[in-house]
This record gives C-alpha cells, sequence and structure tokens, in this order.
C-alpha cells in the first residue's frame, strides 16, 4: 500500500494525556502533517483555554486547521470532516503523512464511518427555527416535522430541542428530510488508532496542574475578551471547559478561587467521559495499533516512534 493510500493515524487520549506533543513527535520522525482533531481548538479567541499548541511547536512541523474560526461562526462535524478530508489530500500530495491529533469523538467517528453530505445551514436558516421554536414550543414545532417528514420526527424527542431545530431547519434549507440525508452516507477515511491512556488519578493531578499553568499563561484575559463580546451562549466555543466558570467569575458570580476548582472539576468529568469513550468505541475496534498506558514523556515518544518504524 503506498504512502497516499495508507490509513490515517490518529493519536488520541483524553485531555492532559500528552496527545499533542506525540503527534509533533511522529510528524518529525516520519515526515508528516498534524492535523487537528479537537472542536474546540478550531476558534482562534482561546487558544490558552483550549490548549492548542503555540507558536514554538507549530514552527516545528506542519500544523493545520488551529485557530481558524472566530467563536462567533459554530462548526459542525461535517465542516470538520470537509476541511480535515481536504488537508490530508494536500499533505499526501506534498509527500507527508496526515496525522490526525485530538480528542472530539464525534469528529473522528464521523470523518472514519462517513458522514451524510446536509448542505450547510446558514445563520439566517438557524435563526428562522429559533424564533419558530421560541413562538410555538417544541411540541408544536414537532407536530410541524411530523407532517412534513414524519420519518425524521419519528425518531426524535419533542424534548431534543437542539436536534429538532437542526432537522426542521435542514428541511427547509434542502427540501429533503434528514434521515432521506443520512442514507447517502458519503464513504469514511480509513484511521489506525494510536491511544495514550494514563491512569486516571495520573490525569487528575495532571490536570490540576495544568489549568494553573493556563491561568499563569493569560487564560482569564482570554475569556475576559470573549465575554465582552456577549456572544450567544450556546455557541460551541463558549462551551469550551473552563469557559463558564472563569464568565461567572468575571461577572461577579464567584470568586476566582471557586472558578478554577469548578473548572478543574468540570474538566475531570470531561476526561471520564473521554476514557469511556476510548475504551467502548476505539480500544474495541479492530483497526487500533497500540495503547501506551502512559502520559506522554520523551522516552515514551522514541518506544512508540521504534514501534511503528517496525510496525510499516
Amino acid at each position: 500500500m503506498s504512502d497516499r493510500e495508507a490509513p490515517v493515524w490518529a493519536i488520541v487520549g483524553p485531555t492532559a494525556s500528552g496527545k499533542s506533543a506525540l503527534a509533533v513527535d511522529l510528524a518529525e520522525a516520519f515526515g508528516g502533517v498534524v492535523i487537528n482533531a479537537d472542536a474546540l481548538q478550531l476558534y482562534r479567541e482561546l487558544p490558552i483555554l483550549t490548549a492548542q499548541p503555540d507558536q514554538a511547536t507549530q514552527a516545528r512541523v506542519p500544523h493545520r486547521l488551529y485557530g481558524i474560526r472566530s467563536a462567533s461562526e459554530p462548526a459542525s462535524a461535517g465542516l470538520w470532516c470537509a476541511l480535515a478530508k481536504a488537508e490530508i489530500e494536500r499533505a499526501r500530495a506534498a509527500g507527508l503523512r496526515p496525522l490526525l491529533a485530538g480528542g472530539s469523538g464525534l469528529y473522528l467517528r464521523a470523518l472514519s464511518q462517513g458522514l451524510a453530505p446536509i448542505p450547510p445551514l446558514s445563520e439566517a436558516q438557524r435563526a428562522e427555527t429559533l424564533v419558530l421554536l421560541q413562538r410555538e414550543g417544541p411540541e408544536a414545532l414537532h407536530r410541524r416535522l411530523t407532517a412534513a417528514d414524519p420519518e425524521t420526527a419519528a425518531k426524535l424527542s419533542p424534548a431534543d430541542t437542539q436536534r429538532l431545530q437542526r432537522a426542521w431547519s435542514v428541511l427547509q434549507a434542502s427540501g429533503r428530510g434528514l434521515v432521506a440525508w443520512q442514507r447517502r452516507t458519503e464513504p469514511g477515511v480509513p484511521l489506525r488508532w494510536l491511544i495514550l491512556l494514563p491512569e486516571r488519578e495520573v490525569l487528575r493531578n495532571a490536570v490540576a496542574q495544568r489549568f494553573d499553568a493556563m491561568l499563569a499563561a493569560g487564560a482569564l484575559d482570554e475569556v475576559r475578551a470573549l465575554f465582552a463580546r456577549k456572544l450567544d451562549p450556546s455557541l460551541p466555543a463558549l462551551k469550551a471547559v473552563g469557559y463558564r466558570e472563569l464568565a461567572a467569575h468575571l461577572a461577579g458570580e464567584i470568586s476566582l478561587q471557586a472558578a478554577c476548582e469548578a473548572a478543574v472539576t468540570a474538566t475531570r468529568r470531561y476526561l471520564k467521559r473521554q476514557t469511556t469513550w476510548l475504551r467502548h468505541q476505539v480500544m474495541a475496534d479492530e483497526t487500533q495499533i497500540g495503547v501506551w498506558h502512559a502520559q506522554y514523556s520523551c522516552q515514551l515518544s522514541r518506544e512508540i516512534v521504534t514501534f511503528l518504524r517496525e510496525e510499516r
């Protein structure tokens, strides 16, 4: 199999496991490009809070899809898949190995399993549906969807307002129901998974230390600048772990110490969800290359590079 046809390596692991650092080492060792697979690292306003690679790190090897969107412009799995596929092809055309790095399970699974080619929705279309929902309520909107697209409506609860809004918006924008679009799912991109899965207690401690380092580096200033813009709190960028807690401090609701403690607690919960996804979804996948139960270190990186050279 040529490099152009070879499955893409996906370096995954819970937050603070060191997957970004490992991806850079692998890119240096194998002549690669690091492609962001973290939903929140797409946004440019929170590079510190979302642990994006700093400028010095990005200068070591090519990095793609980091900080490319404004927080006011919501991304989606579909948008990311299109961008990631383009970067994968661009890397291969240049004779470089594409390396995905990140922990957004929804995005990675969408890329590997394929995604329906649903047309992107404009902000005007989203806003129109939101007004309808607020005016009539979810039960009425669900009845509208049932009348126009019973197949999709049967799969949705009126209580699931986010998916209900999306289903109605897609129908109005394209004239085709969401389920009908999903039947046209495009082929996925073959991935081979490299998994960092340290002991949870190691990561729990690392999370607290990293958040202190983020604050020292200016994370609170990032949140202050974004908070001042008074954006819609439902935007994906504003759901970054730690944003809500620090924003509550800036609003005078809690002390900085309480905000930091709450942010660390929220990060640890996120860590647990990521670990569960890795164990149940990725580690059961026969396309995994290996699992390393340790946090990133230079020694571990050398071991993985040696392993991959032999595995190739």
